[in-house]
């Protein structure tokens, strides 16, 4: 059977082992969204992961979300991530940055002078955290369908600035209830134009963004991250035979393009998952550990039940920077501190110990 230890081949890269870092916000970029030299200690000292993969990030001004959360669009932002591309380097790990256009899960208090924009022009649930404190969500500008080629294009240039910084690639991200999911879901997607009224129109400009990023730095160092029936932000997929339809549609249009690979949030046991792996045929990332944290045994248990190709792995590694080794030696883990998850400096951050401290 597979072992967590064992080295992969995903994309372009010769994984060390077969557990990924999962995406974590943390909320630690400085003035003009740029990522600090405290982050490339942070992404350095977790090197480890077969894979890393990188905060959600806004390929655009108007793409970001959550306060202080890292941009990839401008040049100081690169140099940024040139930082902790290096830091990961030198201790011969593997990094990609995911690329997150918040869409509609924004507030203007968030990003001054940028507005929101989404498929349709329906606000979402609940509130957001703001520097003024929690607020309701706006109602989003609908976007145009002459304006969605100018969207795909900011993706494509955050992905031309990743590989300019010197990371192994990207992952987009087209689940949580974030703008490519927004699209995807039929709660959110009102649309009559061809993004929108069927399964098919509405993978479309997820189709179309994963094409014209591939294009522009090769498939192999492209990866694509979905959450079918996740439901959360509003982003609400629950008619199954709907459900399914769409994401096969996804599917079968990425799937000629070859990219490094599929990352479902998901039960990996879950029929639609493994039909949608089937359909994609390159190396899978599962992620379970969103309602739960993933363990050793759990992460293990998807690989000996053959449900994947690689674990991504999130709680753990925020206390556990060597969390590998910990796994692979069975030692003791370091408790995370919830109250320093988002926001700060070095405390909770850069200051938990490994093994050797």
């Amino acid at each position: 059977m597979t072992n967590l230890f064992e080295p992969v081949t995903v994309g372009k890269w010769v994984l060390s082992n077969r557990i990924a870092m999962a995406p974590m916000t943390r909320n630690r970029a400085g003035e003009g969204q740029v990522p600090q030299e405290i982050s490339a200690q942070y992404y350095g000292q977790r090197a480890g992961a077969g894979l890393i993969i990188a905060e959600g990030t806004q390929p655009s001004p108007r793409g970001q979300g959550y306060l202080d959360s890292p941009g990839i669009h401008s040049s100081e932002q690169i140099e940024g991530w040139r930082l902790i591309a290096e830091a990961v380097h030198a201790r011969n790990g593997h990094i990609v940055v995911q690329l997150m256009h918040a869409g509609r899960i924004a507030h203007p208090e968030n990003k001054p002078g940028q507005e929101t924009v989404a498929p349709s022009a329906v606000a979402a649930p609940d509130e957001i955290f703001t520097a003024k404190g929690m607020q309701p969500y706006p109602v989003p500008r609908a976007l145009e369908t002459h304006e969605l080629p100018e969207l795909v294009e900011e993706f494509v240039h955050a992905a031309r600035s990743a590989v300019e910084a010197g990371l192994d690639g990207v992952e987009l991200h087209a689940a949580n209830g974030y703008l490519l999911h927004q699209f995807l879901a039929p709660s959110t997607n009102l649309r009559t134009d061809e993004y929108g009224g069927s399964p098919a129109a509405r993978a479309r400009l997820v189709v179309e963004v994963a094409g014209a990023v591939a294009g522009a730095i090769g498939p192999e160092r492209v990866g694509i991250r979905i959450s079918p029936a996740h439901n959360i932000h509003g982003a609400v997929e629950d008619d199954t035979a709907e459900t399914a339809a769409t994401y096969r549609a996804l599917l079968d249009g990425i799937a000629p393009l070859g990219l490094a690979y599929l990352h479902a949030l998901a039960d990996p046991a879950d029929a639609l998952i493994q039909e949608l792996r089937t359909r994609f045929s390159g190396p899978f990332i599962a992620s379970d550990g969103f309602a739960q944290v993933t363990t050793k045994e759990s992460a293990q248990g998807i690989l000996d039940a053959g449900l994947a190709d690689v674990v991504a792995v999130g709680r753990p590694y925020i206390a556990n920077p060597d969390l590998v080794r910990r796994w692979s030696t069975r030692a003791e883990l370091n408790e995370a501190d919830p109250a320093t998850f988002y926001g700060g400096g070095a405390s909770g951050y850069i200051d938990y110990p490994d093994l050797k401290d």
